[in-house]
């Protein structure tokens, strides 16, 4: 298909950026559910585990602005293919990791990949589709980021049951391939007005300030709070990352081309929806990471098992996300932010307080389902929204505003869910070891009171069936091996689920604050826009209907874009 074919018919571009989307966000999520098997192949713990995880989210986040303004500078669609090649490069490093510090390093070059093509896709969808579709398409488009994120479980566990952990990297590889032939073809190539300036002062400000803060998070609980780097302590290296990130906003706020303009935050929706975004993401991955050590690690599930587990939350996510969009071009997203975000927390503190030691995917079915519902109806109207709030002339930096905010609530989400739940798990193995190693014959106790010992004091092995890493001395007997393992099992339920449930109680707390937030997003509709002011070279030539083509045959008399807010704005134009 020509490009220009591909304009005509923006639907089938949206498919190819909803596959990039999908890629890019599913692995995000499919690693939580590698994680067990990952430890145990890799013969590592759950500190070195979230770097696997947040090495990804970290890059993610730290240059997803750079990337935006990277697409004004080169176009959009350029940008979008060398960000799509370069993840397929990196997901075949991550396959063929062999170390636990390779996987991480591996990771963390996906993540710069993927940062370099996410912000582009909410740019071109903004220009392709007209205000009026725009609600929809960002449905469409944030439901496939809300599948992607769920599908972890699901899509996860089939290739970890046939292929191992490897494979969940490897398949990205054809799929990327195919992605940026698609793209070529498919994709129209848009070009905006180009930015007057760049900014490495804020680059390396925003860089170093989230990476100092998310190493302090995410190390702090094994390290105690303590020594890090010599003399620095954790404490130090998390003040400094906060004073850092000030220090961005200020130079921000002076200097003449900044990476994110500060009238962007003059609205209160926009504003509104980026706090929104990032509490959404916080919650998704800080409840991941306790579902699946949750449903593979104390409830033995295989990956496979968890995946179908999960499968209530994601066919449900998936079904509301469109509707919800739709609604969002129709009445606005306000009312649908505040009963999706509620239904949402409702949905997590109920898998915080219902399962069992003897708990089976049935008993998750109606919790998951009620997840999905509130996702589905808070994910679309919050990207709608806040796209809507801003001119089409600063798409780029709101995208890439909206997108860093994302990824860096998952950074936090995975980090501080898992501190704190590492923090309660090992505060509570000390009296549930005490209590089950009574159990135990005499001879037997104090082996495995030192294995959890051992195991606390150099992180908690939580691979399927590992329960904390602790396992029968060598050459017992199978009857007392058994009696040794149950205990250690016991224990580790004991001390997990109560671990657990603060953990989810936390993010649940998160949401409902998101949810009262929402209430600041203005009730409004969006208003279609005239056909006859949208001239043939700018965003309307991506109309998807018969009606249109006659529309934009119509001569227009300037080039300027009138917004649905009211704001003019000049849109991206096709390349010649």
């Amino acid at each position: 298909m020509s490009e220009p074919a591909a304009r005509r018919n923006p639907w089938v571009a949206l498919a190819v950026l909803c596959l990039g989307n999908f890629l890019i966000l599913l692995d995000t999520s499919i690693v939580n559910t590698a994680a067990p098997q990952i430890m145990r192949d890799l013969d590592t713990g759950i500190d070195e585990i979230l770097w696997v995880l947040n090495a990804y989210l970290l890059a993610l986040a730290s240059l997803l602005i750079v990337a935006g303004r990277l697409g004004d500078l080169l176009g959009p669609r350029r940008v979008f293919v060398a960000g799509l090649a370069g993840f397929a490069v990196a997901s075949l490093l991550c396959g063929a990791a062999r170390t636990p510090g390779e996987l991480i390093a591996a990771r963390a070059v996906q993540g710069l990949a993927a940062a370099t093509l996410l912000p582009q896709a909410l740019v071109l969808i903004s220009a392709i589709f007209p205000p009026a579709r725009r609600g929809a398409a960002f449905g469409i488009f944030t439901a496939v980021a809300g599948l992607a994120a769920v599908s972890g479980p699901t899509l996860g566990g089939l290739l970890l049951t046939d292929l191992g952990w490897r494979w969940i990297f490897l398949i990205n590889i054809p799929l990327g391939v195919a992605g940026v032939v698609a793209t070529l073809r498919l994709v129209p190539d848009l070009r905006s007005p180009r930015p007057s300036g760049f900014d490495p002062v804020g680059v390396l400000l925003a860089t170093a300030g989230l990476v100092a803060v998310a190493y302090a998070l995410v190390e702090g609980e094994r390290l105690s709070w303590g020594p890090a780097i010599g003399a620095v302590t954790v404490p130090m290296i998390l003040v400094a990352g906060v004073v850092m990130l000030l220090v961005f906003v200020g130079w921000e706020r002076r200097h003449r081309a900044p990476l994110v303009p500060t009238r962007l935050f003059g609205d209160r929706t926009f504003t509104a929806a980026v706090v929104i975004t990032m509490s959404t993401s916080f919650a998704l991955y800080g409840f991941l990471l306790v579902f699946v050590i949750e449903t593979q690690t104390l409830l033995g599930m295989s990956p496979l098992l968890a995946g179908v587990t999960a499968l209530p939350w994601t066919l449900t996510l998936s079904a509301v996300a469109p509707v919800a969009g739709r609604l969002t071009d129709r009445v606005g997203g306000r009312l649908l932010l505040m009963v999706g975000l509620a239904a949402f927390a409702a949905g997590v503190f109920a898998v915080a307080v219902v399962p069992g030691t003897d708990a089976t995917p049935a008993t998750f079915v109606l919790p998951l389902m009620l997840v999905g519902v509130g996702m589905g109806a808070a994910i679309a109207p919050t990207t709608t929204e806040a796209m809507r709030a801003v001119p089409q002339v600063l798409g780029g930096a709101a995208s890439g505003v909206l997108n860093t905010a994302r990824q860096v609530g998952g950074v936090l989400g995975a980090a501080v869910a898992g501190a704190l739940l590492q923090h309660r798990l090992v505060d509570g193995l000390h009296a549930s070891v005490t209590a089950r190693a009574e159990q135990l014959p005499p001879e037997l106790r104090p082996a495995f009171v030192d294995g959890f010992e051992r195991a606390a004091a150099h992180g908690l092995n939580l691979g399927a069936g590992q329960h904390g890493g602790v396992s029968p001395p060598p050459g017992l007997a199978a009857g007392p091996a058994q009696r040794f393992s149950t205990a250690a099992a016991d224990a580790f339920a004991d001390a997990f689920l109560p671990a657990a449930r603060a953990t989810l109680t936390l993010v649940a707390v998160v949401l409902l604050c998101a949810a009262v937030l929402a209430a600041f997003v203005r009730r409004r509709a969006t208003v279609a826009q005239p056909p006859a002011v949208v001239p043939p070279v700018a965003v309307s030539t991506a109309g998807a209907s018969t009606r249109d083509q006659r529309d934009r045959r119509r001569p227009a008399p300037h080039r300027h874009v009138r917004t649905s807010e009211g704001a003019a704005g000049t849109g991206p134009v096709p390349r010649s």
